[in-house]
């Protein structure tokens, strides 16, 4: 499966919620799906009579609306499933760990990038180091400890520097120290699922693979 390049807002509506998918410009432009309360395409508005919601539906929905919050594939998102079953815990928390400490989440949370999407650009051009080296890996998942800095010949860039003006009017997540006049930041903990700010019902994911 290919990675989308619709419209973003087309997804949101897909879902029925914001998935934040532009950065800030959703949090300042009015959002298509408050305006078009009902799915896209030529049956999103049809009436009739309304169908009770199945629980493979509801489960479908809620990794559908993950794996496009995260910007990942079919394979990418199945695949970091099966990865984190094999770890010990609670499968659900530790897939949403997985994807936040994937490097195209921190660099994004760490406001170098508007969004996920951007931040993949900025590390498959180069731009992004990993305890000074350089990574061009967007699945390459950080650990605690590790730097992430943007690379000192990028920090002028105007994505970057609109990105971290932007990211100052936001919250920082409580696990990543961030220096923005270093353009760099640190993941200090590995998060857990109350300090991640994404609201899933992960057990429906977990639920759905596990057919």
């Amino acid at each position: 499966m290919s990675r989308y390049v619709g419209p973003s807002c087309r997804l949101c509506r897909r879902e029925q919620t914001k998935l934040f998918l532009k950065g800030p410009k959703c949090l300042t432009e009015k959002c298509p799906v408050e305006r078009r309360a009902y799915p896209p395409g030529q049956h999103g508005q049809s009436g009739g009579r309304p169908r009770k919601t199945s629980e493979y539906a509801k489960q479908m929905r809620e990794k559908q609306k993950v794996k496009r919050i995260y910007g990942l594939t079919e394979r990418q998102f199945r695949n970091t499933f099966e990865d984190v079953t094999r770890e010990p815990g609670v499968k659900g928390t530790n897939l949403l760990i997985a994807l936040e400490s994937r490097l195209d989440n921190i660099v994004h949370r760490m406001g170098f990038a508007s969004s996920r999407k951007a931040a993949r650009q900025l590390i498959g051009h180069g731009h992004i180091d990993v305890n000074g080296h350089r990574v061009d890996i967007p699945a390459y998942r950080v650990a605690p400890g590790e730097e992430v800095r943007v690379a000192p010949a990028s920090r002028e860039l105007v994505a970057v520097r609109l990105a971290q003006e932007a990211a100052t009017r936001g919250q920082p997540v409580a696990w990543l120290l961030i220096d923005t006049d270093k353009a760099a930041g640190r993941m200090t903990e590995r998060p857990t699922r109350e300090a991640i700010p994404i609201n899933a019902q992960e057990q429906l994911i977990v639920e759905l693979y596990s057919k």
